[in-house]
């Protein structure tokens, strides 16, 4: 497989023992518990160490896990064997995985801004086409004052996500719900401090 850009860049940030997002899933995910469904397909799009996947299969789903990261899913893998539930693993770049049409009940996609524009739009078709009709998508990003924080996620204004950045790529989906809030996040390292993130949820018609 050709490496994709950035491929040096994230082993090197996984690598070592700690994990460099933390080991628990991302709150907002956390708080979409009432909307998953008591079994089926969940895909943790760029799940990186596989905390928001782990968490997804101790909810009772069959994740598949995708990152480009080897390192990170040999984490990914020690950490699900610690929670006692097993993930489907897939060595994947989300810009360019096939991803299967209509497959899963629940996609999330949690701070995987490492995307620029004309990637990020490869990887939204993909997680549109991975969906089930009535399948719940989860994504969660930062917003551009995340630039004034500085506690986390990337530098540049176009990987950062906007209500109507997601409303132009989900507004048909049904029972559609954006949150934009001002936080404290302590995930590992790499998300410490105050931040503005953006939520979204919605089902595919």
């Amino acid at each position: 497989m050709t490496r994709p850009p950035g491929f040096d860049h994230w082993e090197e940030r996984f690598a070592g023992a700690e994990f460099r997002f933390g080991r628990e899933p991302n709150p907002f995910l956390v708080r979409c518990k009432p909307l998953l469904p008591a079994s089926g397909k969940a895909l943790a799009v760029a799940d990186g160490e596989g905390r928001n996947g782990v968490w997804l299969a101790r909810q009772g789903l069959d994740v598949v896990s995708t990152d480009f990261s080897p390192t990170a899913q040999a984490k990914a893998r020690a950490l699900a064997a610690g929670h006692g539930v097993a993930i489907t693993l897939v060595e994947a770049d989300a810009h360019a995985w096939a991803y299967p049409e209509a497959a899963f009940d629940v996609v999330a996609e949690i701070f995987t801004q490492f995307s620029p524009p004309e990637g990020r739009a490869l990887k939204w078709a993909g997680m549109r086409r991975a969906l089930k009709p009535g399948g719940l998508l989860i994504v969660v990003g930062y917003t551009p004052k995340q630039l004034d924080y500085g506690t986390g996620g990337p530098k540049d204004l176009a990987h950062l996500y906007t209500r109507a950045m997601l409303e132009e790529a989900f507004g048909d989906f049904a029972d559609l719900s954006i949150t934009e809030e001002e936080m404290e996040l302590q995930e590992g390292a790499g998300h410490s401090g105050m931040s503005a993130v953006i939520g979204l949820t919605g089902r595919r018609k």
